[in-house]
């Protein structure tokens, strides 16, 4: 697989012509660049970008790094020669106007009526506003999130001077109802952050049970769906995950990373809220900024000052060659990323060596290697891991309590409170056509027998 198509330069070049077009009637200008002496500075830096890891590989399989795709790579390059800035109009008319039919494709893939909404830096920045919504809304009232939910969820909380409150999860990683609602019985919750795939298991949070628990305590529902957001238009999901993404238009708030699963570069996140008389909370002066036009833009409603224009180009780029639609193309890449997830689990669970744990609900596969004690699994994890990398496949690892693996790791020894394993995320379609050779490495170049024997 190649890093760079020539193609890809082809097509660019073409695209730069057609927006040079746009401006030839102003006088000739230049910035009177030194280009030899940005030529040799750009070859030092690409030397020093081969020190990374392969993300756009399928053997890079570990964290949650996702390539954009080249149609985004290259309008963001593309939009870069104006580099548009959308706090307001005059930054960025057009890159605005894109952003807005971005905003609204993502409201309508979420089935948000009447959805207010902007792009931002991402997950964080989105999570951030929808808290600082909420704690406007409901002063003096606690933020509860589960224990695997994000950890910038308490960081937030944090900067905002708001309490955050964390529910135990169930043996499937999820939000566990029953301490929920112990909490909601006490009268102070202001807001649910409801997870919709956390960035650890892949785990959803219940959130019909969460819903109906808002409509007896009446405290807000924020979605996280910043990783599994997009997963709401795919075909492969199993009936009670399904269930819980078609309940997110009944949300106070969503938000999604399109650099996660939508194949953007970073930063680009996207907030929405479902009542658009939120947007008065962001009210302020501004006269160098705002009164350029009557028009509302998206400036006036973001916590932003700047914001890249480019994201917004990039995206609107995406969703015009893959649409967000059930059944299309996009949607059918995410289907991918599911079957590899469950086809690596089906091999886990035959497996000798290795145990299955949590079967997964999106596309992230945690396992642990076999072995009596949590201490002797996690030295064999840590093992497994190097071994991998050192044959070019990529894992991660992840530390969870042992209590929460008593089901599905039965007779494992807790000699110690948690247990590392190993961690996969498969979150590029080519996964799928890639699980033969990734459980190759794992089974025998790599596998827990041959482990051991180093030890």
């Amino acid at each position: 697989m190649a890093l760079i198509d020539t193609r890809d330069i082809e097509i660019l070049q073409d695209a730069l012509q057609t927006l040079a077009d746009g401006f030839k009637t102003l006088p000739e200008h230049s910035a009177g660049t030194d280009l030899d002496a940005v030529a040799a500075v750009l070859q030092q830096t690409a030397g020093r970008m081969q020190d990374n890891y392969p993300y756009q590989h399928p053997l890079y399989a570990g964290q949650m790094l996702k390539p954009p795709h080249p149609v985004a790579r290259l309008a963001y390059a593309m939009s870069m020669w104006i580099n548009p800035n959308n706090h307001a109009l005059d930054g960025g008319r057009a890159s605005t106007a894109m952003e807005k039919e971005c905003v609204r494709a993502i409201a309508d893939m979420f089935n948000f009526e009447e959805a207010l909404g902007h792009l931002c830096g991402g997950g964080t920045m989105a999570n951030l506003e929808a808290l600082w919504v909420a704690g406007r809304l409901h002063p003096g009232k606690d933020i509860v999130a589960s224990s695997q939910a994000h950890y910038t969820h308490g960081r937030i909380s944090e900067v905002l001077a708001l309490n955050c409150y964390l529910i135990d999860v169930d043996r499937r990683g999820r939000m566990d109802i029953e301490r929920l609602e112990a909490a909601a019985r006490l009268g102070n919750v202001g807001t649910v952050v409801a997870t919709l795939g956390t960035t650890g298991l892949g785990a959803v949070d219940p959130l019909p049970a969460i819903l109906d628990l808002r409509d007896e305590y009446g405290f807000r529902v924020h979605v996280d769906a910043a990783y599994g957001g997009y997963f709401c238009i795919a075909g492969e999901l199993d009936d009670e995950t399904k269930n819980a993404f078609d309940r997110i238009p009944e949300a106070d708030s969503v938000v999604v990373d399109p650099h996660k699963h939508g194949l953007q570069p970073y930063g680009c996140g996207c907030v929405l809220f479902s009542d658009p008389a939120v947007g008065t909370l962001y009210k302020h002066d501004s006269p160098y900024t705002y009164f350029s036009s009557e028009e509302l833009h998206l400036g006036e409603i973001s916590l932003e000052c700047s914001r890249a224009g480019s994201s917004a180009v990039a995206l609107w780029a995406t969703q015009k060659l893959l649409p967000l639609a059930r059944g299309g193309e996009f949607a059918r890449g995410l289907d991918k990323s599911l079957l590899a997830a469950r086809e690596l689990y089906r091999r886990l669970e035959s497996s000798d060596d290795y145990q299955a744990l949590l079967p997964p609900e999106l596309d992230i596969v945690v396992f642990g290697v076999v072995a009596e004690s949590a201490s002797t699994a996690s030295e064999r994890a840590q093992t497994v891991f190097d071994r991998a990398a050192a044959k070019d496949l990529h894992l991660a690892l992840i530390d969870l309590p042992v209590s929460m693996l008593a089901e599905c790791w039965p007779g494992l020894e807790a000699d110690q409170e948690t247990v590392t394993c190993l961690r996969s995320v498969l979150m590029k379609p080519e996964h799928l056509d890639w699980i033969d050779a990734i459980w190759t490495i794992l089974e025998v170049g790599v596998g827990p027998a041959q482990a051991t024997e180093i030890q």
